[in-house]
């Protein structure tokens, strides 16, 4: 294992990495977008007079002028193309002007007229608009049944009937959603902005401003964050671009932190019902998990939550569903590991409630349950090591000074008052993806090699990652070898997403760098993956983890505190030890914010999210974990890719949310189901 430093690391300190916002361009002019403020709706008339008298507008675009933009897919990028409004917060117009406070100015100045109509946005159960999806996020079945589910849970001597709810929650990048475009006199649409895929990006711009792929560029080498936010191209680069072409100009769009709240994206609600029938001995006879969220109007999302209870305990019955609200809401989308996270929440709170039950160990319970192959499909697992993983983190936490439940809460007097202290655990998982992806090679003149890709790098250490993976294929130092992404005139390249990035990507470096080995110096090698991809073996591909947490609980005030975190995961081969505990350290943390603070709040009379910044919609930070780290086992997997890797940008969050509801249940024997667990859910109780 080789640790690197990040290679970009000096560029970043010294602001030499340019973000989508700050690339210099001459006569740039600054767009603003305005949001509806109905819930639902048509818009009847923009009157745009006032601004456009204000000095230094150029223009404003409405569904009265906008240029007209050929369909996608994605209904959110229809921007200003009909009068319907789908719910509160969506684009209605925009103003362009030479100054970014002559554009905020002139927003004000519009006056929009709306034909208001009654909105739905409250998620339920009962809702009338439930139906089934056809597929689930990416494209699992939305539905599973094996054996005889509901006969067998109730002929079970020990069951776990329990509902489960998540929260929306919203990506919060530390750079937000930013896009500068301009078009060249050769009619080409060149865009710099911040995203999680530049091909992809670029060939939904050329469709809907109908051009060939080759006259749409977009750059984008350095991304500040997007957990998934910034996995499919957002309204904000449409309208830089329609800016653009509209004004002659270059034209700068960044959404603000309020705006993100309704046009980036969010992790759905979820109702979870967890079924679990099992033996007094704890070996599980029926698994039933079925989950109700949300999608809009606009364009369907199902997040495919009930997935992972397909992969991790073996059982004879087992069912799965997923049912969508279809609600006059903002569309939800990826927010790190989508489906998993509140998907295993709830399993793994369950299982937590299983072990009280039958009074056996929850890790023990676990171990009890590993099924030999993957439960629905019958595969066998490219490998499995959560038992591994479990019996390291119990060693490494201490887990055998933990009180056995039932029993009174250990409390613990302080100079701020009587504490409760408690333990819990959760596994983790989440699917290795491998993504057909091209690559180019280069070696240069001086001994240097160069090695083209357009992936990205959104702050995770993906530009070092593919370094080294280069220069072990080339058999040089990484000092030798510069890696260019970010790009979509680089080879073409799959979204940093789906935990997918160094698997898929790193597959094309490989297979680039043993092919310019052979090749005269200067000539560049270009490969495709795709029939490698297609050719792979069938195994169920899955990283395993354990979560550890301990808390500590103000008996008075229900105030909670994660005193320890401890995750052990199972990722096949580490490739860089530096950023990959970074990795898992951060996703921790956000699984501890799910856990504990992250809510979007909902108002139903106005249909839309009341909290939309980050002084009330609250992010785990630094003086809110007190000691977490991060380990992982040696797994040998040769049947994952050249490198042996499994992803691990996303599987630091599964698991945590439950390790900390299993902690704070075993501190104060009170069981909180609906996250987050705030002190006004807990005190009650206690």
């Amino acid at each position: 294992m080789t640790a690197l430093d990040r290679i970009e690391a000096h560029d970043k300190l010294t602001g030499r990495a340019r973000y989508a916002f700050e690339y210099p361009v001459e006569g740039v002019a600054y767009a603003y977008a305005v949001q509806a403020n109905v819930g639902k709706g048509r818009v009847r008339s923009v009157a745009a007079g006032e601004a456009l008298g204000l000095p230094g507008v150029l223009a404003v675009l409405s569904c009265e002028n906008a240029p007209a933009l050929k369909p996608v897919d994605d209904g959110e990028l229809a921007l200003f193309q009909s009068r319907a409004v789908s719910y509160r917060g969506q684009l209605v117009a925009a103003v362009v002007a030479e100054t970014l406070e002559t554009a905020q100015e002139a927003a004000r100045l519009l006056r929009v007229e709306y034909d208001p109509e009654p909105h739905d946005v409250r998620i339920s159960t009962g809702h009338p608009t439930l139906y089934k999806p056809d597929k689930v996020n990416p494209a699992f079945p939305a539905d599973t049944e094996q054996g005889d589910p509901l006969g067998a849970f109730s002929a079970c001597a020990v069951q776990v009937d329990a509902t489960y709810t998540t929260p929306a929650q919203h990506n919060n990048p530390m750079e937000p959603h930013t896009s500068l475009a301009l078009w060249g006199d050769d009619g080409r649409l060149v865009v710099y902005d911040s995203n999680q895929g530049a091909s992809m990006v670029r060939d939904t711009l050329a469709r809907l401003f109908d051009l060939d792929s080759s006259r749409v560029r977009v750059v984008s080498p350095h991304v500040g964050g997007g957990f998934g936010s910034k996995g499919t191209p957002r309204p904000n680069v449409v309208l830089a671009a329609m800016a653009a072409r509209v004004t002659g100009r270059p034209v700068k769009y960044a959404v603000t932190r309020q705006q993100m709240f309704a046009t980036t994206g969010y992790r759905t609600p979820t109702i979870q019902r967890l079924r679990l029938g099992a033996d007094a001995e704890g070996r599980l006879g029926a698994v039933l998990h079925e989950v109700v969220e949300q999608t809009s109007t606009v364009r369907e999302f199902a997040e495919q939550t009930a997935t992972p209870t397909r992969v991790m305990y073996g059982a004879p019955n087992m069912l799965t569903s997923h049912r969508l609200n279809r609600l006059d809401v903002p569309s939800p989308s990826w927010m790190r590991a989508p489906g998993e996270t509140p998907g295993m929440y709830a399993l793994e709170c369950a299982m937590d409630e299983l072990a009280y039950a039958t009074g056996i160990d929850p890790i023990e319970l676990r171990i009890r349950n590993e099924p030999e192959t993957e439960p629905i499909s019958g595969l066998p697992f490219s490998s499995r090591n959560l038992v591994a993983c479990l019996r390291e983190g119990a060693a490494r936490f201490g887990w055998a000074d933990r009180v056995p439940m039932p029993h009174a809460p250990t409390e613990r007097r302080g100079p701020r008052g009587r504490k409760l202290v408690g333990m819990g655990v959760a596994a983790s998982t989440y699917p290795g993806y491998r993504s057909p992806n091209r690559a180019s090679a280069r070696r240069d003149p001086d001994g240097r090699f160069t090695v083209r890709i357009a992936a990205a790098d959104i702050g995770t250490g993906a530009r070092t990652t593919l370094t080294i993976i280069a220069a072990e294929a080339l058999g040089v130092e990484p000092s030798r070898v510069t890696v260019e992404i970010g790009d979509s005139d680089l080879p073409r390249a799959t979204v940093a997403g789906g935990s997918g990035g160094t698997a898929g990507w790193g597959t094309a470096v490989v297979r680039a760098c043993e092919a310019v080995l052979t090749a005269p110096e200067g000539v560049e090698v270009s490969v495709d993956t795709a029939e490698e991809v297609r050719a792979q073996e069938k195994y169920a591909r899955h990283a395993f983890g354990a979560q550890f947490a301990e808390v500590e609980v103000d008996a008075d005030t229900a105030e909670i505190r994660v005193r320890r975190m401890l995750g052990v995961f199972a990722a096949g081969r580490i490739i860089n030890p530096k950023t990959a505990r970074s990795q898992f350290i951060g996703g921790m943390t956000m699984g501890l914010g799910m856990a504990l603070m992250e809510e979007s709040v909902m108002d139903g009379e106005f249909g839309d999210f009341v909290n939309r910044d980050l002084a009330q919609y609250h992010v785990a930070a630094c003086a809110d974990v007190l000691d977490i780290e991060a380990a992982w086992i040696e797994e040998d997997d040769p049947h994952l890719n050249p490198m042996g890797s499994k992803g691990i940008g996303e599987i630091g969050i599964v698991g945590a949310a439950a390790a900390v509801a299993n902690a704070v249940h075993h501190a104060t024997g009170v069981r909180v189901r609906d996250l987050p667990i705030t002190p006004a859910r807990l005190l009650p109780a206690l």
